[in-house]
């Protein structure tokens, strides 16, 4: 059932013709498992579930990857590659060679079983690790912005109560509309008397300069002599 849970994401797969950012390297990690399991099977006697469940998993994750280097860009397929040459070829057949000729044959057995437990281990703990640590991440911002939410959510209320302007009473005047009118008439009567004192100034002006040149005149007319 392990091995058919990806079923889903390669049908999506297959519906948009593009692999839509999969990444492939949980499928060769499993395939690789795979491998190694059934190297371990078959360096033990009565290993024959082993080697069936590991046998369809390895053909299962064949044809997920034949699959998804089919749809993949060129860049993705490059990659899954790349790392099918370095754990398939060059990891697997470094733990044959190494424990078939370094590794007494009684000893075979169990080293090849703890390379599969250590790397079954290892898979185990390190994969959620993208899951993990963004979600510790995340808690961990969430709490300190918690925290100092409580710590200051009563600073600004305490500074609006300090500021003089708040204990300033508010004062409306509202205006009737009989003294409105009353008002304006008595702007009218301040224009009107000021419009007045303004013209009798001006005749006075006037009579005044009109003496002052009847004044100029008799003054420069020549004196006649009497006979």
């Amino acid at each position: 059932m392990v091995y058919l849970s990806p079923i889903p994401t390669f049908y999506q797969i297959y519906k948009k013709k593009t692999s839509e950012g999969f990444q492939s390297v949980p499928y060769v990690v499993a395939l690789f498992s795979a491998m190694l399991w059934i190297y371990y099977a078959f360096l033990k006697s009565n290993t024959t579930l082993i080697i069936t469940i590991n046998s369809v998993g390895c053909f299962i994750e064949t044809i997920y990857i034949c699959f998804y280097l089919f749809y993949a860009p060129k860049k993705e397929r490059v990659q899954t590659l790349k790392l099918l040459f370095l754990l398939i070829v060059c990891g697997f057949g470094f733990i044959v060679l190494s424990t078939h000729f370094l590794v007494k044959a009684s000893l075979q057995a169990n080293v090849v079983g703890w390379i599969c437990l250590v790397f079954s281990l290892c898979v185990f703990f390190i994969a959620p690790l993208c899951i993990v640590i963004p979600n510790v991440l995340g808690f961990s911002f969430g709490v300190l912005q918690m925290a100092l939410y409580v710590k200051y959510k009563n600073a600004s209320k305490t500074s609006e109560q300090k500021l003089p302007s708040d204990n300033i009473p508010n004062h409306i005047i509202v205006l009737e509309d009989g003294k409105i009118s009353e008002l304006t008439e008595q702007i009218i009567d301040i224009v009107k008397i000021s419009a007045l004192s303004r013209s009798d100034k001006v005749p006075a002006a006037s009579q005044m300069n009109s003496s002052g040149a009847e004044a100029s005149q008799v003054q420069n007319s020549p004196v006649k002599s009497q006979v």
